[in-house]
């Protein structure tokens, strides 16, 4: 194998794909089998569902679950939801778990806009315009898209969606709020999510809407339309970590991720390596603090946990059925293994800057003891996030 293969097949050094890769059903992810699979499906599961549409009968006393924590996260999810169900009827989640269709016709005048990096940075800074925090840019790649697409309304598979000769593949990424993710496990820090997916829709609509009036062809998605952290790696967002999320420079963990599919022409981004794998290897605080157990230790590696796991690629692996299972329990979505990871700082900071800078050489051990003794990820009550108001 020459290099050129090699980093064909290989998105980073801690994601690798191997011989026996298989292309994901999306039948198989999750939250998709939530709607099918009775493994995965039960009362809990509805009611999880429900408390994102309608009030509870009764409310948790608990912090971070009470009523106006509810309703704050409903209402961060309202502008995303919207978007969801618009086309209902015609059997589509629009750029949720399908691509967005919602768009104006391609103008019939293409505008030239010079060279493919000339291209590329024109798009990147109409990207941040709109929203994105984080732009990069890659090929369209077959093996991360879905082999046969799922409908969580009809419950039917569909062929895939996205043609190949949109070959070039814009990725953004939109942070979720920090101090709201201070607060998981709770309602409230589900408000940081549903932010990040109403913004994340209003950027990948609106720069896919750009590129369709410059006269080219662009058909925008959110994160569950494709394999998203792949693209991101290969578009030089970030890297793989052992949580099973891309860990960038300037947030870690803790962002959301939009993609547009084009044949505006391009240049590409390479994948970037600041010492994530090398911190993982040594750190396993996600691992430990996860409630259910679904993050592994040790190195990356080619196990399945179950059918919601890609075959074929030498990755650390979450077990989705583990991880679901916690959020159907609490009635609201965890992200612990964000909140708890010692890349999701406040990099305005300047000290967390020079720590990251720190992170990925051989202080890397000290930094790690710094983290845990400074107590960085601890929960912080939501209590406390309403007083600050």
């Amino acid at each position: 194998m020459n290099i050129e293969q090699k980093n064909h097949n290989n998105t980073s050094e801690n994601f690798e794909v191997l011989d026996n890769f298989e292309r994901f059903d999306q039948k198989n992810d999750v939250f998709r089998r939530s709607w099918w699979d009775k493994k995965i499906r039960s009362k809990k599961t509805e009611l999880f569902y429900a408390t994102y549409r309608e009030p509870l009968k009764t409310w948790r006393k608990a912090d971070g679950f009470t009523q106006k924590d509810y309703a704050l996260r409903n209402a961060a999810w309202h502008v995303s939801d919207i978007l969801t169900e618009i086309n209902a009827g015609q059997d589509r989640r629009e750029g949720f778990s399908d691509a967005f269709t919602i768009q104006t016709p391609i103008a019939e005048n293409k505008i030239n806009l010079g060279t493919e990096r000339e291209a590329s940075n024109e798009i990147k800074k109409i990207a941040l315009a709109f929203g994105a925090e984080l732009v990069g840019i890659t090929k369209y790649d077959s093996r991360w898209e879905y082999s046969s697409k799922f409908s969580d309304l009809s419950l039917k598979s569909y062929p895939p969606e996205i043609p190949e000769n949109l070959n070039n593949v814009i990725v953004v990424a939109l942070p979720m709020d920090y101090e709201l993710v201070k607060t998981v496990p709770s309602a409230l820090s589900g408000s940081a999510t549903g932010l990040g997916y109403s913004h994340d829709a209003l950027t990948v609509l609106s720069l896919t809407q750009y590129i369709r009036n410059l006269g080219y062809e662009a058909i925008g998605s959110m994160n569950d339309t494709s394999l998203a952290i792949p693209y991101a790696i290969q578009a030089g967002l970030g890297e793989y970590g052992r949580n099973g999320l891309l860990i960038t420079k300037k947030y870690g963990p803790r962002v959301r991720l939009g993609k547009i599919y084009t044949d505006l022409p391009l240049n590409h981004d390479k994948p970037i390596q600041f010492g994530v794998k090398k911190f993982c290897n040594i750190c396993n605080i996600c691992a430990k603090e996860c409630p259910v157990k679904a993050i592994p230790y040790g190195a990356p590696s080619e196990i399945s946990y179950n059918q919601s796991n890609i075959i074929g690629v030498r990755k650390w692996s979450v077990d989705g059925e583990k991880c679901f299972s916690f959020w159907t329990a609490q009635n609201s979505d965890c992200s612990i293994c964000i909140r708890v990871c010692p890349y999701n700082k406040d990099y305005s900071k300047r000290i967390n800057r020079i720590g990251l800078k720190l992170s990925g050489t051989w202080l890397r051990h000290l930094l790690l003891w710094l983290d845990v003794k400074l107590g960085f990820g601890k929960r912080q009550k939501s209590s406390n996030w309403w007083k600050k108001i």
